[in-house]
């Protein structure tokens, strides 16, 4: 891709004549490392591991080991309001929601758009969807991401679009449709694990295909060797210090969300401290990179 196609600086220039922006990296934890354990632990967990930012995962596992919904599709929206409320009291600021639905599926549209709505009351800025492993309709999904754009902006919301194998398992095809859509209310996730773990496609030549549609990372790694496994950052195979690069100097604020914080090979933490020790390793790795990048 050539440099006139990138709409902000890709690496820094001597003499540029416009002064560049860092990009505002929000590090936060999902809540998804800790669905084994109640939400509650979780957002305690997180806090204490030191972040200041949170993205609500799926499920956990409550009272006599019931998996329940962080906040259900069908929720009011304010349930939103009300746990991003509980956040912020532990000084958490939410920054990102998984909508549980594919694009493509029948109800897509219809759950999409309540997760605005959710989002919306909560004050959450993103909303996370992704396609199906093994494939998705592409016209279709243009057709709702255009239907869904103008709704997510009216609410001060924005969907972003993550890799996850099948026909959007790269950024490159994901910023394909984000361009055909041509809507600020529909951009880019990057999962970089994703990318590596589902197509074995290296994802630094990846990310910068799509880099000026990117809007914030579900944050993973992979390692190939000794065993084909996703893992915490830092942990695998990928460089996040060429990851990270080509968004460095956006001056956009941009979620950094840890998906997966866990150690390869090991055994996952069987109590919720071991967690909250790989939290805050994944937290602390991840503030050096961006250190070192924007030095």
């Amino acid at each position: 891709m050539k440099a006139a196609a990138i709409a902000f600086p890709l690496a820094r220039e001597a003499g540029a004549s416009q002064p560049k922006k860092p990009t505002r990296f929000q590090i936060a934890c999902m809540t998804l490392p800790y669905s084994q354990f109640p939400l509650e632990r979780a957002l305690k967990g997180i806090q204490g591991a030191g972040y200041k930012y949170v993205a609500w995962g799926t499920t956990h596992a409550e009272s006599a080991g019931e998996r329940v919904p962080v906040i259900a599709p069908d929720a009011p929206p304010q349930k939103a309001k009300d746990l991003a409320a509980r956040c912020r009291d532990l000084g958490l600021e939410p920054l990102m929601m998984f909508s549980m639905v594919y694009p493509e599926a029948k109800e897509g549209l219809e759950v999409l758009t309540q997760r605005i709505r959710q989002a919306a009351a909560g004050g959450i800025p993103q909303v996370l969807t992704f396609g199906h492993t093994e494939g998705g309709d592409r016209k279709l999904w243009i057709e709702r991401f255009r239907k869904l754009g103008p709704i997510a902006r009216s609410n001060n919301v924005l969907i972003v679009v993550k890799q996850h194998g099948g026909t959007t398992g790269t950024g490159e095809v994901c910023a394909e449709i984000i361009r055909e859509v041509a809507d600020e209310g529909i951009k880019v996730n990057y999962d970089a694990g994703n990318v590596m773990d589902y197509l074995d496609v290296d994802p630094i030549p990846d990310i910068r295909k799509c880099a000026p549609e990117v809007r914030s990372f579900c944050i993973k790694d992979h390692r190939n060797f000794p065993r084909d496994e996703d893992c915490g950052p830092g942990l695998g195979e990928i460089d996040h210090y060429k990851l990270l690069e080509p968004v460095a100097w956006t001056g956009l604020a941009m979620p950094l969300c840890c998906e997966n914080i866990f150690a390869p090979v090991l055994p996952r933490p069987d109590a919720p401290e071991g967690v909250d020790r790989l939290a805050r390793r994944a937290r602390e790795f991840l503030e050096l990179v961006i250190q070192g990048l924007q030095a």
